[in-house]
């Protein structure tokens, strides 16, 4: 553990913290971002993902929780920080959080997904919205899937706003970028060819198949489509089925998000 660092003013290194909230491009030139919150920092922690400072407000003792955070990432930097430049990391302007944690980013590697006999993986295609990609990953880590894959152009997972809408399940289920539907079909090959018979299974509402008459027990690569536009012309053509939800009232589709959910209970029911 170094010596602790203490932050009174905006500073070249409170800028750059700053910096990781709202741009992308720095987050992955730094190759960190910033958590808040009590769960997600936890489950960080928890987790094993290496955590590069822990902040705290100066001016307060610390809670049990914060110190047993502190003592169980003895690598971290401890930066005290004062506390109106702490809220403004925090991103609540009325509240002043206890402890916020700079995070490594990990590789994109679609190998950290783990390719066991019950595979169940979900590729979201361009999702546009943080949130709605952190509902996912809270889904996915909900219903048992062994990762979530955010392919092409995308809002970032790492966005705060995609790391408090997964309530820390970020930390628990593999998170992924790839750059397009062949990367991923790529892997679902090699594993393929490893012996593992991946299902890659299309959402749609014009499917061509009720998604409760689809066999989803075996290895599965559930595939979601953005926002507005749904599945790109290439995921469709790697699908092998694709599937609707049946859905009533004045509605014509689901949320993303919220598609992929109902997929994910589908999936967990069937092999239940």
């Amino acid at each position: 553990m170094g010596k602790e660092l203490r932050v009174t003013r905006r500073n070249a290194r409170f800028q750059q913290w700053q910096a990781l909230l709202t741009n992308r491009t720095k987050r992955q030139r730094a190759g960190e971002f910033i958590v808040q919150g009590v769960r997600p920092i936890t489950l960080a922690v928890e987790h094993g993902w290496t955590i590069r400072a822990l902040i705290y407000d100066d001016a307060r003792e610390l809670s049990t929780w914060a110190t047993g955070i502190l003592d169980r990432a003895p690598e971290a930097q401890r930066v005290a920080m004062a506390p109106d430049l702490l809220a403004e990391l925090g991103g609540k302007s009325e509240d002043v959080p206890e402890l916020l944690a700079v995070v490594a980013l990990p590789p994109d590697d679609l190998t950290r997904i783990a390719p066991t006999p019950s595979f169940l993986a979900v590729a979201f295609d361009r999702p546009t919205s943080p949130g709605n990609i952190g509902t996912l990953i809270r889904s996915a880590d909900a219903f048992g899937a062994h990762g979530v894959i955010i392919n092409g152009h995308a809002a970032d997972p790492y966005d705060p706003k995609a790391v408090r809408a997964s309530t820390g399940s970020l930390f628990a289920v593999p998170t992924v970028r790839a750059r397009s539907h062949r990367e991923v079909m790529r892997r679902v090959d090699e594993l393929r060819a490893d012996g593992l018979p991946i299902t890659v299974v299309g959402t749609d509402e014009k499917g061509e198949v009720d998604i409760t008459e689809q066999d989803l027990t075996g290895p599965v690569l559930l595939v979601v489509g953005n926002e507005t536009g749904g599945l790109s012309a290439g995921w469709r053509e790697s699908c092998d089925v694709m599937v609707r939800i049946p859905i009533t009232g004045s509605a014509s589709s689901l949320n993303a998000a919220s598609a992929a959910t109902v997929a994910l209970y589908e999936t967990a029911r069937q092999r239940a």
